[in-house]
């Protein structure tokens, strides 16, 4: 793929991978096997950190890191907090599509830059979970209740559709530069392997 091609401008570095979290929780050791297999693989133009507990930084040597300690995820120089430019989408509560609209467009309207973590594995609306894909939607287009629940969404080298609107690798490259950071993930196939069933990997 080409930086003109609209599935990495969107995609390019989206998911830290978080093995070490819950409902994985695998241990270090194991996780970083994972780690280094996804950074040799295929696939490795999709993933951008490995998330760990600040205890576990000083062992990870030369890795790019997301370090969490609490409430608070260091990525390099940039901050993500809980709440305010972290949004969680599981745990003890899934959020509703109004409150999950209501933080994107606050981060939009305040110029910040978030991440999502928890409870995106899948592509689509499942089982009463986000999908990932709506929540790209929505930072592209606006329009946030609505595309957090359609299922009339497409991705291809030429552009990401959602219904009926349509966005090129630009502006999918501005919006993931300028809004939408990453999303933490302790899964790395499940959210993958549902972008090669809908064709788009």
């Amino acid at each position: 793929m080409n930086a003109s091609d609209a599935r990495r401008a969107l995609l390019v570095r989206l998911w830290d991978y978080a093995g070490v979290f819950p409902p994985a929780e695998l241990a270090l050791e194991d996780a970083l096997a994972e780690w280094k297999r996804i950074r040799t693989s295929e696939d490795a133009w999709l993933v951008n950190r490995l998330v760990v507990r600040v205890e576990h930084a000083r062992v990870c040597g030369s890795e790019p890191l997301a370090i969490v300690d609490g409430a608070e995820e260091r990525q390099g120089d940039v901050v993500f907090r809980e709440g305010e430019t972290k949004l969680r989408c599981a745990g003890a509560r899934v959020p509703s599509v109004d409150d999950v609209a209501d933080f994107v467009r606050r981060c939009r309207d305040l110029g910040l830059r978030f991440k999502a973590t928890a409870g995106l594995h899948h592509a689509l609306p499942t089982d009463g979970e986000h999908g990932f894909l709506n929540l790209l939607a929505a930072c592209v287009f606006g329009d946030e209740e609505e595309m957090l629940t359609t299922r009339e969404i497409s991705l291809d080298a030429d552009a990401f559709r959602a219904n009926g609107r349509t966005a090129d690798a630009d502006e999918c490259a501005r919006v993931r530069r300028e809004l939408f950071a990453s999303i933490g993930s302790c899964s790395f196939a499940e959210p993958v392997g549902e972008l090669r069933a809908l064709g788009i990997l």
